[in-house]
């Protein structure tokens, strides 16, 4: 508990000195009580952060903030707590104080412990990653766990600011909200000019058991096709679909690279020098 919960409870300074001394209750912090002596489970920790940040002027954000929402399989050590940026408050273990321009509206409706919006806390979370990969790690997991909505990301990738990597995260919002409108801006051509390869042809169509297939690059000399997989290759029965069409391809006698959005954003050159070695 915070020292201003037990003094409105009737429990004075004195009193809960009392307690501590006498190794009842134990202090974590200026403002942070315990009214036992074990470890404090994760619940208490962000209180914690919270009370001795400032009472009434910090938000939990981030990944805090998302892992509140429902976000799974995603570490992090530390708590995430914003406040303005003329907020004035020390430095305190375990806790990642970031200096935001405004917290005003960004405050979610639900839950009792005070937070950003998922929307919110999900850019702040990749401007915050330690890399890229982090980054666009905690992005598409959001989506994929249903914490934010596509259009919610899309809106909030433009909107909030973050001091590092905006143009990364407008990006990799983009494929994974939409990752047939980023197949146009990626712009595959380009790539191939940009590492000396040759010139590909693009939605080749073949005829198939199922009937007509569209095939995003294919070069015929090397019967080489490279396969670029948006967010909606991943959903329901794409992945059937997207199977058939490259066992398809493979029995007449096609090799089939196949590259995510994401994994080019993070992985390009690496990328590239398969296609390299495909086209021999």
């Amino acid at each position: 508990m915070s020292r201003r919960l037990l003094a409105r409870l009737g429990v004075d300074r004195d009193a809960v000195a009392r307690e501590i001394s006498g190794g009842r209750w134990a202090s974590h912090g200026r403002h942070t009580v315990a009214i036992h002596r074990g470890p404090l489970p994760p619940a208490a920790l962000r209180w914690r952060a919270l009370w001795e940040v400032g009472h009434g002027v910090a938000l939990l954000d981030g990944v805090s903030s998302l892992v509140l929402a429902g976000l799974e399989g995603f570490r992090e050590p530390a708590i995430h707590v914003s406040v303005t940026r003329n907020s004035r408050c020390q430095p305190i273990a375990g806790v990642r104080i970031h200096r935001v321009r405004r917290l005003d509206g960004e405050q979610s409706g639900g839950g009792t412990v005070p937070r950003t919006t998922p929307e919110v806390a999900v850019v702040r979370a990749a401007g915050w990653a330690v890399s890229d990969r982090q980054a666009a790690l905690v992005i598409a997991m959001s989506v994929q766990q249903r914490i934010v909505a596509p259009h919610s990301l899309l809106a909030s990738a433009s909107k909030v600011r973050t001091r590092g990597r905006r143009p990364f995260i407008r990006r990799v919002a983009r494929d994974v909200a939409d990752g047939a409108q980023s197949l146009g801006e990626l712009d595959f051509a380009a790539l191939c000019r940009r590492y000396d390869l040759p010139a590909p042809d693009r939605q080749v169509m073949r005829r198939g058991p199922r009937g007509r297939i569209y095939l995003d690059v294919r070069w015929a000399r090397s019967a080489l096709v490279v396969e670029i997989d948006g967010a909606g290759h991943r959903v329901g029965l794409a992945v059937t679909s997207d199977n058939l069409r490259q066992n398809a391809m493979a029995l007449e006698g096609d090799r089939v690279l196949r590259i995510d959005l994401l994994g080019m954003r993070l992985h390009e050159a690496e990328f590239m020098r398969q296609v390299r070695r495909g086209l021999g």
